[in-house]
């Protein structure tokens, strides 16, 4: 049996480190991931089950303040026009070039 170096060990110390570390990575992420399914999933009932009670309120006043600033791909936010209305997208404003700005 030969003796393995203290250099190759400290290596194969180091790749089981490595993956150790990603698979933890992944766990928080799943962790992380399935927390936000989960509170999303009970606001989405509590809106479909009492509408009137949770889109009159501190629920739907917060929701349409917060969610247009996060969302911010257009298919998100028409996921959620039934809570914020249908979305219309924002006009360009136009910038006058230097030729428009003279009199």
């Amino acid at each position: 049996m030969t003796k393995r170096s203290i250099q190759e060990r400290l290596r194969q110390l180091e790749a089981r480190r490595d993956v150790l570390v990603a698979r933890l990575n992944r766990e928080q992420r799943a962790r992380d991931t399935r927390r936000k399914i989960l509170i999303g999933a009970l606001v989405l009932d509590r809106i479909e089950r009492q509408p009137d009670r949770h889109l009159t309120g501190q629920l739907d006043e917060w929701l349409r303040a917060e969610l247009p600033g996060f969302l911010t791909r257009e298919k998100d936010r028409d996921l959620f026009d039934d809570i914020l209305g249908p979305h219309k997208p924002e006009e360009t404003k136009h910038i006058p070039t230097a030729e428009e700005q003279q009199p």
